[in-house]
C-alpha cells in the first residue's frame, strides 16, 4: 500500500477503512483503466463486505485527493491509480484501449513545470478515434 495513500486520506480528515484499502488496491494493481462496476467486482475478492455505494463514493474521493483519475471513454468514466503518466489510444467504436510505450509528453511537463512554476505529479496523453477492426466495419456498413 502506498504510504502517501495514506497520508492523503489521514490529512484530508478521512479514516483509512478495510474498503479504500481495497479499492485502492484495485485501482493501483490494474494494467488498464476499470468502470467502478469493475473496482467493486474486484474490490470484494480483497474485501467481502465491500459495497457497491462505498465503491460509488471512494472513487470520486480518491479523485479528489490526487489519487486517482477519472477517464472519459466509450460507455463511461473509468479510474485508474494516479501514479506516473498515462499514454493510450482509445477506440471510440468498440472502446479497445492499446497503451503506448514511451513518454512523448516527458519534456513538456518538465518545461510547463520550470516555465509556470507548476509541481507536476503526472499527466493524460490519450488519442481517440477508429481502430482497424472498426474502421473495417464502417466501411462494410457503407
Amino acid at each position: 500500500m502506498s504510504a502517501g495513500f495514506e497520508t492523503r486520506l489521514r490529512e484530508a480528515g478521512y479514516r483509512l477503512t478495510p474498503a479504500r484499502r481495497a479499492v485502492f488496491a484495485v485501482l493501483r494493481q490494474a494494467s488498464t483503466p476499470l468502470s467502478a462496476a469493475e473496482v467493486w467486482r474486484l474490490g470484494r475478492a480483497r474485501h467481502a463486505g465491500l459495497g457497491r455505494a462505498t465503491v460509488y463514493r471512494t472513487l470520486p474521493l480518491l479523485v479528489r485527493l490526487g489519487l486517482a483519475r477519472a477517464l472519459l471513454a466509450p460507455g463511461g468514466v473509468r479510474y485508474q491509480c494516479s501514479e506516473g503518466g498515462t499514454h493510450r489510444l482509445v477506440c471510440r467504436g468498440c472502446g479497445a484501449e492499446l497503451p503506448l510505450s514511451g513518454c512523448p509528453a516527458g519534456a513538456l511537463a518538465q518545461e510547463l513545470s520550470e516555465k509556470y512554476g507548476y509541481l507536476v505529479e503526472g499527466h493524460l496523453l490519450e488519442f481517440y478515434g477508429l481502430c482497424p477492426d472498426c474502421q473495417r466495419r464502417m466501411r462494410h456498413e457503407v
